[in-house]
């Protein structure tokens, strides 16, 4: 058995790479993972907000002889639901880069992984809570509500609903991918302590 004071050891030992210069294999399928993730998250909120703000359609209302149109604009909640996915979007535009980036430079992994915890966790509440504002407005449109005597508009405005209920499900797809990012960043950091 050769000992640490044997320069054939001292050689030998000099030569191995130090441990936490070899990228582990889960490290890169992680960071390929991640950016399909950012890339389907930036699709979904891209798509969603190109149908909601084409969601314009006029009709004849309560025999009015004037056609009311019916716009995202008219509805507060639904120009939150617009602005909190825009803000969606361009963070994913941001945190695509910055993926790329990483897989190039791995080196960099550790400084962005709680960056991407945290601020993945952040935009999820801004679009859950956007995507459950602009449900409860589509609901109401859809169902009525005869307590307050609000009347049901889908009945009329029925391709502005179809508009809006198509952007409310992609804005779902995209907290979903949320909560998926928020998740492999939680275990890479994990992952990270662990090693």
């Amino acid at each position: 058995m050769a000992s640490s004071t044997d320069p054939e050891f001292a050689a030998k030992a000099t030569t191995l790479p130090p441990k936490s210069d070899v990228p582990p294999s889960w490290r890169s399928n992680c960071s390929v993972v991640d950016v399909a993730l950012r890339v389907l998250l930036f699709s979904a909120t891209l798509v969603a907000i190109i149908v909601m703000v084409t969601s314009e359609q006029s009709e004849f209302v309560l025999g009015l002889p004037v056609k009311r149109p019916a716009k995202f604009t008219h509805s507060p909640a639904f120009i939150y639901f617009v602005a909190a996915l825009a803000v969606a979007c361009f963070y994913s535009i941001i945190t695509i880069l910055v993926s790329i980036l990483v897989i190039f430079k791995p080196t960099l992994h550790k400084k962005f992984l709680l960056h991407f915890a945290f601020w993945d966790v952040l935009i999820l509440g801004l679009v859950a809570s956007a995507t459950g504002a602009a449900g409860a407005v589509a609901y109401i449109g859809l169902k009525g509500n005869s307590h307050v005597q609000w009347v049901k508009v889908c009945s009329t405005y029925d391709k502005f609903c179809q508009h809006v209920a198509s952007s409310t499900a992609l804005a779902l797809i995209a907290a979903v991918v949320l909560v998926l990012l928020s998740m492999l960043s939680t275990y890479s950091l994990y992952k990270r302590i662990r090693d």
